[in-house]
């Protein structure tokens, strides 16, 4: 009667499916597919973005880009400004000789004056106005360098976060999984309370970082429109393939040789060497005395005095006027330009070698992130996935602890997104080091 009476109480603490338990069981069936579709959705619906028609959308569609083109058509129209010869000027008035009843005669005059440059001006202001369009056109070419390498630059961050959100998804539809699997057998009871409510709280704690990861990546892939220019969102566009072709050969000196020769800031200051001394020229040009020139004529009209007739007459006139330059004697404006020749030699000095340390330091940065991604071995992904499936599928049978599968994942999350940052970090460094060059041959990344 006992042992009867014990085998009742055992069976009674057993748990019992009953039909309450069972709705809440498929409600978390259910539940999880939709969970993992609504993360999904945000993933179809962004538009595969390629690298090439990002750069190039960059390059015709960029409004900042557009607005640094306009300088160089105001310098094409300062180019023709510094064409024009100076105005003539043409004079034109009338005259009374008063005392009507003395009948002197009325008149009028007119005259066209003209100032003549000497010294070359003209020729100086046209010098100095071309090298200040050329001047103009390097500026433009180095704000394209540096908006080429930001833009790609944020490309690879919309993809990295990407990959984050992947990593993401697919461990919380894992842990979402786990939570099913964990529902039945705590139901059955194979498994205490205190796993099925951590393994729902892992789950919970994963799709919070989903979340927040989810929001930074949307934050930078509506950063590329504004890089391409476009006034109105037509939706998410995002890079969807990993980092490929990153690796390349490099040899420092030539790298360093290359920038000091080519990189369009270095062209800048060279060209404004030139324009210190065109600066110079217009300035000793401008000390050079200018003639003013002038023809004219005057009709004076019949004088009809008693005392001293005069009949109707016209006079012309020519003129030659010269300006007495004591400004001269002050060599301000010499002094002024000789010190610019100065200041842009020491200025061209300084960028030669400011591109020798920021082309070493790059390469010193693309050569440790090479040496960082070479650590990863390609199997090291696959035995961690390996490692997380057999801690799975032993806990499911019952041979593991919760702790182990959770520590097997975490592993694994924290070697993928190792491997993403490794391969994130090799991409920057790239980037960073064609940019300090003065190179690009990226066309994929």
């Amino acid at each position: 009667m006992n042992k009867q009476h014990m085998n009742k109480q055992h069976m009674n603490k057993q748990p019992i499916l009953t039909k309450k338990r069972l709705t809440f069981f498929l409600f978390i069936l259910t539940l999880s597919p939709t969970a993992i579709a609504q993360d999904r959705d945000s993933l179809n619906t962004a538009q595969k973005l390629d690298y090439s028609k990002f750069i190039t959308a960059v390059g015709q569609q960029n409004l900042g880009y557009a607005a640094e083109k306009f300088n160089l058509n105001i310098a094409e129209a300062n180019l023709i400004s510094a064409r024009v010869f100076p105005d003539p000027e043409f004079s034109v008035g009338l005259f009374d000789n008063s005392e009507r009843t003395k009948q002197l005669g009325r008149g009028y005059n007119a005259g066209l004056a003209w100032t003549l440059e000497l010294g070359a001006k003209r020729k100086a202001r046209i010098n100095l106005a071309k090298d200040e369009a050329e001047a103009t056109r390097l500026l433009l070419e180095d704000y394209f360098r540096n908006l080429r390498a930001d833009a790609t630059l944020a490309f690879l961050m919309a993809k990295q976060q990407l990959l984050l959100v992947k990593t993401y998804q697919n461990s919380y539809q894992q842990l979402r999984q786990l939570v099913v699997s964990d529902s039945i057998r705590y139901q059955l009871g194979s498994i205490p309370e205190i796993d099925f409510r951590q393994s729902k709280l892992e789950a919970a704690n994963m799709r919070k970082t989903l979340l927040a990861t989810e929001a930074t990546w949307k934050a930078s892939a509506v950063n590329l429109a504004v890089f391409m220019g476009e006034q109105t969102a037509t939706g998410i566009k995002t890079p969807q393939d990993p980092f490929v072709h990153l690796d390349r050969e490099y040899r420092l000196n030539e790298l360093i040789r290359i920038a000091q020769n080519d990189r369009s800031d270095l062209k800048v200051a060279v060209q404004n060497k030139q324009l210190s001394q065109r600066l110079l020229q217009l300035a000793r040009a401008n000390r050079v005395i200018d003639l003013g020139i002038s023809l004219g004529f005057t009709y004076n009209g019949e004088a009809r005095n008693e005392t001293a007739p005069t009949p109707q007459f016209t006079a012309i006139n020519a003129g030659l006027s010269i300006p007495l330059k004591f400004s001269n004697l002050k060599t301000g404006d010499l002094k002024a330009a000789k010190f610019k020749i100065d200041q842009d030699e020491t200025a061209y000095q300084e960028v030669l070698l400011r591109i020798q340390v920021e082309v070493t330091q790059a390469f010193l940065n693309y050569q440790a992130a090479q040496k960082q991604v070479q650590l990863f071995d390609s199997n090291m992904l696959l035995e961690a996935k390996a490692i997380l499936d057999g801690k799975v599928y032993s806990y499911k049978r019952g041979e593991t602890s919760l702790l182990e599968v959770l520590n097997a994942q975490r592993t694994y999350n924290e070697t993928q997104l190792s491997y993403y940052e490794a391969r994130y970090n090799y991409a920057i460094a790239l980037v960073e080091l064609q940019r300090t060059a003065g190179i690009w041959d990226i066309q994929e990344i």
